[in-house]
């Protein structure tokens, strides 16, 4: 296959989403959003088998991939519902940290532009863990930065999805017509039977 077929498209596009899960996955991670982070595990580890798969012409694994695109699509809508507080959501609620802490998004207070200022509780000061904390002077509401981030997830696994679709055609076609040929064949198409080297030895020294 050509180096401008899809079969290199979806390695580029492999590559892609591997970048762009593992930029996710560190400010989940300094934000402790814990279901998004074994989320963005299982898909970069999915995403390395589709571009092993790819690599090597192993199209079992490509459609594993295009499978699971499917379900990261489905995951980066409800995040996208979620941060926009979509059919009862609440982008305050502990869901995406299983409800074992209180942390937000790491763009919450890091954000572009944002000046983040603690000020202690009234008669508990010197305890940071009671400041109140206000975010202000963000030029983009964290919430949108959420929703770009899982936009562009989504845009990339649709494409993905399409070239796994014709890459597996591709590879199955090729194998069909490799083994209609006879390439699987255990004996070959036209097979010239001939005789052992000690018989015709034996043939040449026969009596007159």
């Amino acid at each position: 296959m050509g180096c401008c077929t899809g079969r290199c498209t979806l390695i580029f596009l492999c590559t892609l989403q591997l970048l762009a899960a593992l930029e996710r996955q560190v400010f989940d991670f300094l934000g402790y959003q814990w279901a998004p982070i074994l989320a963005n595990f299982l898909h970069i580890i999915i995403v390395i088998l589709g571009l092993f798969g790819t690599i090597q012409y192993r199209p079992r694994y490509i459609v594993v991939y295009a499978v699971w695109t499917a379900i990261w699509v489905t995951w980066n809508i409800f995040i996208i519902c979620f941060y926009l507080e979509v059919g009862g959501l609440s982008k305050d609620s502990e869901l995406l940290t299983f409800n074992i802490s209180q942390h937000q998004s790491w763009w919450s207070e890091n954000g572009p532009g944002c000046v983040r200022k603690e000020a202690p509780v009234a008669g508990i000061a010197g305890l940071d863990s009671q400041s109140y904390v206000s975010v202000v002077g963000c030029t983009l509401e964290y919430r949108y930065i959420e929703v770009m981030h899982s936009s562009f997830q989504i845009l990339v696994a649709l494409v993905g999805f399409v070239y796994a679709c014709y890459v597996v055609s591709v590879f199955t076609e090729e194998e069909d017509s490799f083994d209609f040929i006879g390439g699987f064949d255990p004996f070959p198409l036209y097979h010239v039977n001939e005789k052992p080297s000690n018989l015709l030895f034996k043939q040449t020294y026969l009596p007159a």
